[in-house]
């Protein structure tokens, strides 16, 4: 997989398959987008380490990682908005899809109230939860919460996880290889910022 990502890392498709990823996963959390985003860049900061050489290894690859970085933020913008303008005018039918999936009614049952009342860096934090951000952009729109209040937080915590994320790959590339190793390392990374994210969410429900 590493080897068919780092082929795809020279050639505009590794952003295209980043942006479905990420722009799906707000519908669908089983995907695994950040698990994509680290592996396409733990390949392309391997890649260009390799072709560059070691006297330049500490910038390969820079301009490709803040392209993955908008890329993916981007994507999860967009996917935010979309979410939040079929809840917002559906409401009813969200409520039944959410209590049809199992992982999206415990992400709610665990993050709804804890949202509410922690506001908007909140809307951040649970970016890295597991289904969280299909429970903030689906619930903003069934509450219907002003985009002024709802969009500048999505894009911040788009942001700030397509960063972290692309980082991960990119550090772990560098330092590991552009191996299972380094990615191995890479996912565990983003798997405990996941599993921080929920805790810290679910603290004020049960404060």
């Amino acid at each position: 997989m590493l080897e068919q990502l780092g082929a795809l890392a020279e050639t505009p498709w590794i952003y295209v398959i980043v942006s479905i990823s990420v722009l799906l996963d707000v519908f669908l959390p089983v995907l695994p987008s950040g698990v994509l985003v680290i592996t396409a860049a733990t390949a392309a900061a391997g890649t260009a380490a390799d072709a560059v050489g070691d006297a330049a290894r500490g910038h390969a690859g820079f301009p490709q990682m803040l392209a993955l970085v908008m890329c993916a933020a981007t994507a999860s913008v967009l996917g935010d908005m979309v979410a939040y303008r079929l809840a917002w005018r559906g409401g009813d039918r969200f409520d039944r899809a959410i209590a049809r999936s199992r992982r999206l009614t415990a992400a709610q049952e665990k993050l709804g109230t804890a949202l509410l009342r922690g506001g908007g860096p909140l809307v951040v934090v649970a970016r890295f939860a597991p289904a969280g951000r299909s429970v903030v952009s689906l619930g903003a729109g069934v509450m219907h919460r002003r985009v002024a209040e709802f969009l500048p937080w999505s894009a911040l915590a788009g942001l700030t996880w397509a960063a972290y994320s692309v980082s991960l790959g990119y550090f772990g590339g560098q330092w590991l290889g552009a191996g299972w190793i380094g990615t191995a390392v890479s996912f565990l990374a983003l798997f405990a910022a996941g599993a921080g994210a929920a805790y810290v969410v679910k603290r004020p429900r049960e404060a």
